[in-house]
């Protein structure tokens, strides 16, 4: 079980999150919907404690995640594995070697340096590459596959650090619909076969609906709808948001682009 109680982030006078209380039972698949600004990105975030809360605490199985520090917090993020929406692999680096990257927490400093990995774990590497039809890219650079592919690699990546939790945030934004098809169906399977809980921001309704067990519904950093896909209704949608679901994934869809139009920004400067 995973229970966030009253988890709250300010950033100055802006509260990004705002006392939220969910429990997640374990092997559930929680999509996490809203417009940009609600504060998903941030609750996923300090789930993990990549960014740390202002407010409330987060527990698993009973334990307090956010009194954790050291040896035991990096155990925790190798336990509560991150895939994000720009993949985070390292592009010069061969796929397998990007995947392995999942192991560091479970080797000893200098090895994991000197990227020696064990036969057992390369293995473990290929099978997980194998699972989402990539084991032929292994030793590609990962910058000459496309972006649904390099999703794919990241998720194979999380499943080295053999976690309890995935956390997902935005793992389609950037991705045309079939590559999207591809990445939410991998990550449902782990869910479904390996009873991996699941958090995933999403900013397509029908998306949460099809792959999710549960939607939280989020704005102004607080939780406005918590229920089932089939509560999730278009006038439930207009109740909370105040718009049509197709003015809703509108606005979503215009600030995915936003932001990826702000993160290409600096990357085309340096290239000039």
């Amino acid at each position: 079980m995973l229970e966030l109680q009253g988890l709250g982030r300010r950033f100055g006078e802006v509260a990004a999150v705002d006392g939220v209380t969910l429990s997640v039972p374990a092997g559930q698949m929680v999509g996490v919907i809203g417009r940009s600004g609600a504060g998903k990105s941030t609750l996923i975030r300090m789930v993990n404690r990549l960014t740390e809360p202002t407010a409330g605490r987060i527990l698993f199985e009973g334990r307090d995640v956010t009194a954790l520090r050291g040896r035991a917090l990096r155990d925790w993020r190798a336990r509560c594995a991150m895939v994000f929406q720009q993949f985070n692999l390292v592009q010069r680096l061969d796929v397998l070697t990007n995947v392995l990257v999942g192991r560091l927490n479970h080797r000893p400093t200098m090895s994991s340096l000197l990227k020696r990995f064990t036969d057992e774990e390369r293995a473990m590497a290929l099978a997980a590459l194998d699972r989402f039809d990539l084991a032929a890219a292994a030793l590609q650079r990962a910058d000459t596959l496309s972006g649904g592919q390099q999703q794919r690699v990241a998720i194979a990546r999380a499943l080295l650090q053999e976690p309890r939790v995935i956390l997902a945030d935005e793992p389609i934004a950037s991705l045309d619909p079939r590559s999207a098809k591809v990445v939410m169906d991998a990550l449902r399977g782990l869910n479904r076969e390996r009873g991996i809980t699941v958090l995933c921001n999403l900013h397509h309704l029908d998306t949460a609906r099809e792959y999710c067990d549960r939607i939280v519904a989020m704005q102004s950093g607080r939780v406005v709808f918590d229920g089932t896909p089939a509560e999730l209704t278009a006038a439930r949608v207009r109740d909370v948001y105040g718009v049509d679901e197709a003015e809703f994934e509108e606005q979503a869809a215009a600030a995915v682009r936003r932001s990826a139009a702000n993160r290409a920004a600096p990357v085309a400067a340096n290239a000039a």
